[in-house]
């Protein structure tokens, strides 16, 4: 599963930007921004959605990353595929949000987890990957997006946590922990519908 499901994730920020906008955006020019908006502004907010959860929380990320893109583009010198260096923006961008948020504010990866209680089962039988995502703390929602699905290191996540390797590698197995057990407990009829979870 998380194989596929990088390659549909990133899809959008693997697009290529022709060099024409790339320059026209360097010299301000608004519709080359609408263009590269066109072309990354789905991904960005899926990617936002993934971890935030919240549709509103995700367009202001949209929001932030372009407005910031357009003072920031200058800086761009082509290291890496413009895709991928706007994804780190709307990465940096997203935990920056959480980092804001009190609620989400735990440094600890075994108090982060300790206020969720025991694994429920889903209730419906036929659950998929979303909605298992949206029972962990959103900083573990982002490090299994991150990793799992977008294919970030543990040493790219420390950078963006500001925490160590050990961190990010312990909120990833707590979590994948705990979604293996809230799908042990699901109905045994859960067949084809249930998503299959990457042990670690």
């Amino acid at each position: 599963m998380a194989d596929g499901n990088r390659q549909h994730v990133s899809q959008g920020f693997g697009q290529a930007l022709d060099p024409f906008t790339l320059e026209r955006a360097r010299r301000s020019d608004m519709r080359a921004f609408e263009v590269i908006y066109g072309v990354y502004g789905k991904a960005c907010y899926n990617l936002a959605m993934r971890i935030l959860g919240e549709p509103a929380a995700a367009e202001d990320i949209v929001q932030d990353v372009f407005l910031k893109l357009m003072d920031t583009i200058g800086s761009y010198r082509g290291d890496a595929p413009f895709g991928a260096w706007l994804k780190r923006m709307a990465a940096n961008a997203t935990i920056d949000r959480l980092r804001l948020d009190r609620r989400q504010g735990v440094d600890d990866p075994d108090a982060l987890f300790a206020s969720m209680g025991a694994a429920d089962p889903p209730a419906d039988a036929m659950v998929d990957a979303w909605t298992l995502l949206q029972r962990l703390p959103a900083r573990a929602r982002a490090v299994i997006v991150l990793h799992q699905m977008e294919g970030y290191t543990h040493r790219e996540l420390a950078e963006l946590f500001g925490q160590t390797e050990s961190y990010s590698k312990s909120v990833l197995s707590r979590a994948l922990q705990r979604l293996h057990a809230t799908l042990d407990e699901a109905p045994s009829q859960a067949g084809v519908g249930t998503p299959v979870i990457p042990h670690v």
